[in-house]
């Protein structure tokens, strides 16, 4: 081998050394550990209200208005999801309460008196839903046949919601008394109902009281306590008969009326103001919800039914529903009450306001105990004072 070669093969030996060297140097792939993903944290499921109508419908500015509004108040204020089905008859009543039963939904809310035997069934195939009605409560024979859950015994998935109403139309009726020049006070209403008749009774006996006080002789007219007879509609949404209604109180000689329907009374307003007198709104305060009264309207019977449904449904979610028993709205608790006087506060008498704030405190009290339901039950809903 010549010098040449030996000096290259000397070469390649060394260089062979050397990449081994670094090969054995370079360290070790270190071996890739997947961190396990994380959990995503599972949504809580939203709570589900549903709400059906009677055939008043959602924009009759009084109950079912008021209803929506305290559900509408949850969903922002709780959180639920708030849904409403309106019922333009009554055919509808069991359909729609069994739309949203079947779908599962947390709690359906029934929006009065003429849904009570619809909900009776309903809420008996579906034990597993919550139910509530509101100006209603079981057991009631009257509406619910013989034979059905809630004719003779509480059901143990609803609630009901039921007002002394007596006790704010009580209050209306002293006012409309110490109000009146004709000394004749009316009333109508939409259907002969306890729901409805209650604000008469509650009306005359305030008028009694009035009268007892003060030596007065104001009656009232379109409805009576002894005979159970009185001024009807027969519906809740020809406004038509609520003007017509208003009219032959009129003509019959009174000069403040309330019309009980929802919106069957707001054309009474007009009525009121073409013939120099006042009107009384019923549900919500009606110089807020109703257009072009505020001239005319001298207060309003106000049921605070938002305030009951919303309690109700904060209730459910917390596990405390009530079922078989049910929500009593009485002046103490501010369930019911008398709107403030708003545009008319200067016509009305500051001692005649004083001698309303004085009965409010004594039906609070305890120390005035009939303010008409106690003496007439059979004219308003069951449950309020037994």
């Amino acid at each position: 081998m010549t010098k040449k070669l030996s000096f290259l093969f000397s070469i390649l030996i060394i260089a062979s050394v050397a990449l081994a060297s670094c090969a054995q140097a370079a360290p070790a792939e270190e071996a890739v550990v997947e961190e396990p993903a994380a959990e995503e944290p599972v949504a809580e499921p939203t709570y589900r209200v549903g709400f059906v109508t009677d055939t008043g419908g959602i924009d009759d500015q009084s109950f079912n208005t008021t209803q929506w509004n305290g559900i509408l108040k949850a969903q922002e204020e709780l959180g639920v999801e708030a849904q409403f089905i309106q019922s333009d008859e009554a055919s509808q009543y069991t359909p729609n309460l069994t739309e949203f039963a079947s779908q599962g939904y947390d709690l359906v809310i029934a929006s009065g008196f003429y849904l009570a035997a619809d909900l009776a069934k309903v809420a008996a195939e579906y034990p597993d839903v919550k139910f509530s009605i509101v100006d209603y409560s079981y057991p009631n024979s009257f509406d619910v046949p013989e034979g059905v859950v809630g004719n003779a015994e509480c059901i143990p998935n609803v609630e009901g919601q039921v007002f002394k109403t007596d006790q704010a139309a009580f209050l209306a009726g002293y006012l409309a008394a110490g109000m009146t020049e004709t000394g004749k006070v009316g009333y109508f209403g939409g259907a002969k109902i306890p729901t409805v008749t209650i604000f008469g009774v509650g009306m005359q006996a305030g008028i009694e009281y009035y009268n007892q006080v003060h030596g007065t002789n104001v009656v009232l007219i379109g409805w009576d306590n002894a005979t159970g007879e009185g001024l009807f509609t027969g519906d809740f949404s020809d406004l038509d008969k609520g003007k017509q209604a208003t009219e032959s109180l009129f003509d019959e000689g009174v000069d403040i009326f309330a019309g009980v329907g929802g919106l069957i009374g707001s054309p009474g307003f007009d009525v009121a103001r073409e013939r120099g007198g006042y009107g009384i709104w019923v549900d919500t305060d009606g110089y807020v919800s109703l257009s072009g009264v505020q001239d005319v309207i001298l207060t309003s019977i106000v049921k605070n039914m938002d305030n009951s449904c919303y309690d109700v449904i904060k209730d459910a979610m917390e596990d405390n529903f009530n079922g078989c028993g049910v929500y009593i709205g009485d002046l103490e608790n501010g369930g019911v009450g008398i709107a403030p006087y708003h545009d008319l506060d200067s016509v009305v008498p500051d001692d005649l306001k004083a001698e309303i704030e004085d009965l409010k405190a004594k039906i609070i009290s305890g120390e005035i105990t009939d303010t008409g339901c106690i003496s007439y039950p059979d004219y308003c809903p069951v449950g309020l004072y037994q």
